[in-house]
């Protein structure tokens, strides 16, 4: 089973099974896409605010567990046993914050874009979003796409037994073209109601392969007893003559020690570093957000947390255990320990434990099943990419383009086609013709992943991510929660928290060690080993995030604070509060918003404008997204004054008494098995 030759390639009946996968899932797609109202911005960007509770959760899973999830939790799994199951336990405290501290402020503002928007209204001017709206798309760039396009290439490329670069970025292109597909025809309905049908099949064919994998070493029992001696036969050994590859004593353990190099897991990092990075992701980051912003109200978006919540719940047992069963079933592939044999085996000299879901796949599953998880591995990795690509747009939409907009009307631009106020058409095209630019981007990315992508693809992104969420986090908790935190303070600490996160970032990749078993003669200054070893990254996750608390506190006391009539549902406290926020003259340039009447558009109330209008040829009209009749939505929306709109964004988080209490006690449910999941595992 360890040979490298004995590579199991894919079947008609698998083909077959792949190809009805793309069928269904498409067309659900289709289905979603005709019935989304996909020619307004509110339509395209938030489903048009209508979605329940049900396909909520799906798409908040679906988007998380993409294909780098599968090849990540089940590496490290391998890798080093069930530490990585705290990142996804963790993820269900602050799914549940998500819902009730966050959300209720998000959906009485009316948010499109989330982090930006958020920002402009609670600071005014146009520094701070405009900020946030690039790092959110290099994040976008770095993380989130890069990893699930290498996971996905690895996949097929063991998968499919093709070893050219010239197939692989053939399907890779077909999967980043099926994932453009969705997004561009539908909006975010396509892509929620498509991470629904995905959702279950990853589940279900999780489900299937863990049950195989758990009898193949024999149960829990087996798993636990067998994992400490799963080694290669074949293994190097380091510059202080100890062998490579060996598992560590504390695999069954989720909180582990804090000495320096012994565990890349430390409890501290575990707790307060995990918990700085994932109340970023869940609760700050546009991907995550995104699908709460299109509920209908604030009882389906608490109820799509929930969901999301017990959801998370899986991963650990449907992919971190079997990646540790994989270490045990295939060791001298999955825990290859010397360069020579692994860069055979994966490419990569630092480690094949990416390869451990894979191995499982092609070994264990028979004909049309592995079919069935190949799909599963697309489905992962197209709800991330469709997710990804349609909250990207959102943020360079709403954000950038419409600065764009308001610079060239400053530089005298008044008689240019950009003077008129932008329409829902012109806000959607946009939209698509950038997922189509982030399409080209994300192909040609593909030869970084290759080449920096480390042992353990989870380790990858979560470094990266420490580096550059904190300040973010930091500043989001101190606009939510503290009246007092100014724009200066705020802009201030992301700049601070830029250079110091840029800098480490630098090191970590610069000074990178060479492989186990290759570093007989390496020595580096001893700066850069008590700066970088010495201080995990997950610590340095906290150092970033507390340092970047102190200058935001710092700046705001000297500074002037913004006046209280201009946060009325602006931070927690006043979330539900009825009255007219003041806009302070200069700190919103609403020309993009306002007609030459002086009346004013919000996000899908327009008219639909000239494509809507008259009927266009059928590649026109799927790229304007106006249907080719339509009964409906014949006119412009009437636009309420602003103590009515005032008085409708409360009403947005009202919560009937029934539908709060059973929320709150399955919250507390949760919560609960939740903490007795970490006590039985810490």
């Amino acid at each position: 089973m360890d040979s490298e030759e004995e590579a199991t390639k894919l079947q008609w009946p698998d083909v077959l099974v792949i190809a009805s996968y793309f069928l269904i899932v498409l067309a659900v797609g289709v289905w979603a896409s005709r019935r989304s109202q996909r020619n307004t911005a509110s339509g395209y960007f938030l489903a048009s605010r209508n979605m329940s509770w049900i396909p909520v959760g799906a798409s908040i899973f679906a988007s998380n567990i993409g294909s780098g999830h599968f090849i990540g939790l089940a590496g490290a799994g391998a890798a080093s046993g069930i530490a990585v199951g705290g990142y996804e336990q963790g993820a269900s405290y602050l799914l549940v914050a998500l819902g009730w501290l966050f959300v209720p402020v998000y959906l009485s503002l009316g948010l499109s874009t989330h982090m930006p928007d958020y920002l402009k209204q609670r600071f005014g001017g146009d520094r701070i979003s405009v900020y946030m709206s690039c790092l959110s798309l290099a994040l976008a760039v770095f993380t989130k796409i890069s990893a699930d396009l290498y996971a996905g290439a690895l996949f097929m490329q063991m998968s499919l037994n093709k070893s050219s670069e010239e197939w692989l970025y053939i399907s890779i292109l077909i999967l980043l073209g099926i994932a453009a597909l969705f997004t561009v025809a539908g909006g975010l309905t396509a892509v929620v109601w498509t991470d629904l049908v995905q959702t279950v099949l990853m589940v279900l064919g999780a489900l299937v392969l863990m049950v195989k994998a758990m009898s193949a070493v024999g149960g829990y029992e087996g798993l636990v007893d067998n994992y400490p001696y799963a080694t290669a036969s074949e293994r190097a050994r380091n510059h202080l003559n100890e062998s490579c590859g060996e598992p560590p004593s504390d695999f069954m353990h989720l909180l582990r020690t804090l000495e320096p190099g012994k565990s890349n897991y430390p409890w501290i990092g575990m707790t307060l570093g995990l918990g700085i990075l994932e109340l970023w992701y869940w609760c700050m980051d546009q991907v995550m957000v995104q699908r709460t912003l299109a509920s209908r109200n604030v009882v389906h978006a608490k109820g799509g947390c929930l969901l999301a919540a017990y959801l998370k719940f899986l991963p650990m047992f449907l992919i971190v255990f079997p990646g540790m069963a994989a270490r045990i079933l295939y060791p001298n592939r999955v825990a290859c320990a010397s360069p020579e044999t692994c860069t055979r085996i994966c490419g990569s000299a630092r480690g094949c434990f990416n390869i451990a879901y894979i191995e499982l796949v092609l070994n264990l599953l028979p004909v049309g099943v592995r079919g069935l998880m190949l799909a599963v591995m697309m489905a992962a990795l197209m709800s991330s990419l469709t997710s990804v690509f349609n909250s990207a747009s959102t943020i360079f939409t709403m954000d950038v383009w419409l600065h764009l907009r308001r610079m060239c009307r400053k530089r005298g631009r008044e008689g240019g086609m950009l003077s008129a106020p932008p329409s829902d058409v012109e806000l959607v095209v946009v939209a698509r013709i950038f997922v189509t630019a982030m399409v080209g981007i994300s192909v040609v990315w593909i030869p970084v992943i290759q080449n920096n992508a480390t042992s353990e693809l989870f380790d990858y992104i979560n470094t990266i991510n420490s580096f550059l969420a904190p300040p973010i986090c930091a500043v989001y908790l101190s606009a939510l929660f503290w009246n007092r935190t100014t724009e200066a303070g705020a802009f201030w600490g992301l700049m601070f928290g830029l250079a110091v996160g840029v800098f480490r970032f630098a090191l970590e990749f610069t000074y990178a060690p060479p492989p186990c078993g290759l570093d007989a003669n390496y020595a580096e200054p001893a700066i850069i080993t008590t700066f970088l070893r010495r201080l995990h990254y997950l610590h340095f996750c906290c150092l970033l995030f507390f340092l970047t608390i102190l200058v935001i506190f710092c700046v705001s006391l000297t500074t002037s604070p913004r006046p209280k009539d201009c946060l009325y549902r602006l931070t927690f406290w006043s979330r539900h509060d009825p009255r007219v926020r003041n806009i302070v003259k200069g700190d919103d340039d609403q020309s993009d918003q306002e007609t030459a009447s002086g009346q004013t558009y919000s996000m899908g109330t327009q008219s639909r404008g000239e494509c809507a209008t008259e009927e266009k040829p059928c590649c026109l009209r799927v790229l304007c997204g106006s249907p080719a009749k339509s009964k409906e939505n014949t006119g412009a929306t009437p636009v309420l004054d602003e103590e009515e709109q005032a008085k409708e964004a409360v009403k947005v988080i009202d919560e009937p008494p029934f539908w709060k209490r059973l929320l709150d006690i399955n919250a507390v449910t949760c919560l609960a098995l939740c903490t007795f999941v970490y006590g039985y595992y810490a």
